[in-house]
């Protein structure tokens, strides 16, 4: 069985989820023009870093450069990104983990938006940034991560 083209109905969403119980994991391809699969591959390479490229691959199947706004697309498994959201590959990581966290919650049929989803998704991106700060050994990367680490531990203040 192959994964399904879309991931909308109640059928698509467990034949979804059965593969991905079963261990199916994406060819994760990526499309847009040559600086943004430049950035892309070097945002990949951070995650691999950490361990968590399969969990990335499990629910996301393409990011995809558009000139919008970033957002995952559930029903489509892809990570619709603008130039700007890749510029910091550290930062572009993060948000791909946060991403393919909602993928995950979306296909459970957890409520994987507003505030409380929004904190557990947090809480992965972080959980991920300090991953990477701890495996690395590129000092600019781990100064990066600080950086964001403490922005979101601020901003997370406010919920």
């Amino acid at each position: 069985m192959s994964f399904p083209d879309k991931v909308y109905t109640s059928e698509e969403v467990q034949a979804a989820k059965a593969l991905i119980d079963q261990g199916y994991k994406h060819n994760l391809v990526v499309e847009g023009d040559e600086a943004f699969k430049a950035k892309v591959n070097q945002t990949l390479d951070l995650i691999k870093t950490t361990g968590y490229y399969d969990f990335l691959r499990t629910y996301v199947r393409k990011i995809f450069e558009i000139n919008g706004i970033t957002q995952l697309r559930e029903t489509e498994a892809e990570i619709w990104a603008n130039k700007f959201a890749v510029d910091n590959p550290v930062d572009a990581a993060s948000l791909f983990i946060q991403k393919a966290y909602h993928m995950k919650e979306y296909l459970e049929g957890e409520l994987y938006y507003g505030g409380n989803a929004e904190k557990r998704s947090v809480a992965k991106r972080m959980e991920f940034l300090k991953t990477l700060k701890d495996k690395t050994s590129d000092p600019t990367v781990q100064k990066e991560c600080e950086r964001l680490l403490q922005m979101w531990d601020e901003s997370s203040l406010a919920f």
